[in-house]
């Protein structure tokens, strides 16, 4: 039987405020354990707590940015469930009347692009933390993270595959940090997904049952966990077998997904409103501001890029993967007199490769945009060939001079020089007559070795199409 995977994914999103959503702890990770957990937190007897402003306008961009509908009154209810991480027994988080409802998110998916719709996105409050390490077989609990503000950003279940799935993430990563609204470190928690998953024969109409994969803070883990999924869910079904809806983890060492609680319907929790928080009451005023105090979102940015520096649509995605990126490639773009195109290449190429090998971010590459530029230009005006400007490159890494200072100082200006090219090329017809006499026989291959030779000459110096040029009108002569 052929199978439809149906994925749909549920993000965690930190909002990066200062306090917590509902007191004024700190939201500063790395704390010792239990110090930034306020009575109002942990709602001990007495307390009530008070809507942090910081995170409801940070919703508001983030409803702005996908083109969904902000809602004017949203509501807070008591979401029930006991765990020992949650002392008070509930979370505060909206249910029926989001701040957020409805948007849609563009991916990438091989060449073309594909719309991903969001069901709603929500404010909450986070949990605290459980801890197994150096207790003895026992658990710990920090309460230091009870009462972060997070954003629960929904999607619909669209996506029909690992790849769409990581897309997806990847799109919303990039948004929710270029806005601004999260600093997107996936290591600390500010960034986690659930993973929603069923499969159902194609064709059929009728979604099968899902188990939800909890707490993925990797893109790699995403998609391992989705597609060892999927493989369980099959095998499953085609032993004979039936799939329970369930709450299940990803053991990466493993390699496989392993079932943490189950559960008894579709109705996870039980919620009912906060007698403590008003309803949330967003004015017009305060969108209208939000508004216009938006930055140029990644769809508007690389489509601007595709028309004002003829880079491809597939360079400009790769570019806009983030605000920084974005800046780096724009600054070096508008130094380089008109190469944008070469500029994205280098950027895309050279510098993403060297950045990965180094395990660094854009943010702490030693080489400025200006100074990039500055390597374009000489490709550009024929003074660098492709394999010297390597070796510029090398050396605007490794130091803080330009590439006219290097150039100069390693003498690696490229030979343009007829005559001087010309008697090279002499040099080597005269020591290879075998190759000439191939080349003159038909085999085009032959004028690419005469003109190795000439570039070996030259040390790498000669301008490779006058060689070319050189070698193929004195061969024909």
């Amino acid at each position: 039987m052929k199978w439809e995977v149906v994925i749909g994914l549920e993000v965690h999103t930190q909002l990066s405020t200062q306090s917590k959503i509902f007191s004024g702890s700190s939201t500063a990770f790395g704390a010792a354990p239990n110090t930034q957990a306020s009575a109002v937190d942990i709602a001990l007897p007495g307390v009530l707590p008070v809507m942090n402003r910081a995170a409801v306008d940070k919703a508001i961009r983030f409803g702005l940015a996908i083109g969904a509908k902000v809602n004017r009154t949203s509501i807070f209810a008591r979401k029930n469930y006991f765990y020992p991480d949650l002392p008070k027994g509930y979370q505060i988080s909206q249910f029926e009347l989001p701040v957020v409802e409805g948007g849609q998110i563009s991916i990438l998916v091989g060449d073309g692009e594909k719309t991903i719709n969001l069901t709603r996105a929500h404010l909450e409050e986070d949990a605290g933390k459980s801890l197994h390490e150096d207790f003895h077989g026992m658990t710990g609990i920090d309460l230091n993270r009870a009462g972060t503000p997070l954003l629960e950003i929904v999607s619909e279940p669209e996506m029909r595959s690992a790849t769409e799935a990581v897309a997806y993430a990847r799109a919303l990563y990039t948004l929710v940090t270029w806005l601004g609204i999260c600093d997107g470190n996936m290591q600390e928690g500010s960034f986690r997904v659930d993973a929603n998953v069923s499969i159902r024969p194609f064709g059929q109409a009728e979604f099968g049952t899902r188990r939800e994969i909890k707490n993925l803070n990797s893109f790699r883990f995403l998609e391992q966990a989705i597609n060892a999924e999927i493989q369980y869910q099959i095998d499953l079904i085609e032993d004979g077998g039936k799939v329970q809806q369930a709450t299940v983890l990803f053991d990466p060492d493993s390699g496989e997904t392993r079932a943490m609680r189950s559960k008894e319907d579709a109705h996870d929790y039980r919620y009912f409103p906060d007698p403590d928080l008003l309803p949330l009451v967003i004015r017009d005023e305060e969108v209208d501001a939000i508004r216009a105090d938006m930055p140029e979102l990644p769809g508007e940015m690389k489509q601007r890029f595709v028309e004002s520096f003829g880079v491809s649509a597939y360079d400009a995605g790769l570019l806009t993967q983030s605000l920084a990126l974005a800046r780096y490639f724009e600054a070096a773009a508008q130094a380089s007199q008109g190469q944008g195109k070469l500029v994205a290449n280098w950027v895309n190429g050279e510098i993403a490769a060297r950045l990965n090998r180094e395990e660094k971010a854009i943010a702490d590459c030693p080489l400025s945009a200006q100074r990039l530029a500055g390597l374009v230009v000489r490709i550009a005006d024929n003074t660098l060939s492709n394999k010297l400007a390597k070796q510029v490159f090398d050396a605007l890494w490794d130091s803080e001079l330009d590439a006219d200072a290097i150039i100069e100082r390693d003498g690696l200006k490229q030979v343009s020089d007829s005559g001087a090219i010309e008697k090279l090329v002499d040099e080597a017809i005269a020591a290879n007559p075998k190759a000439v006499e191939e080349f003159r026989a038909g085999k085009e291959k032959a004028l690419n070795a005469l003109a190795g030779q000439v570039m070996k000459a030259s040390k790498g110096k000669a301008n490779p199409a006058q060689v070319q040029e050189i070698l193929r009108q004195k061969l024909t002569a």
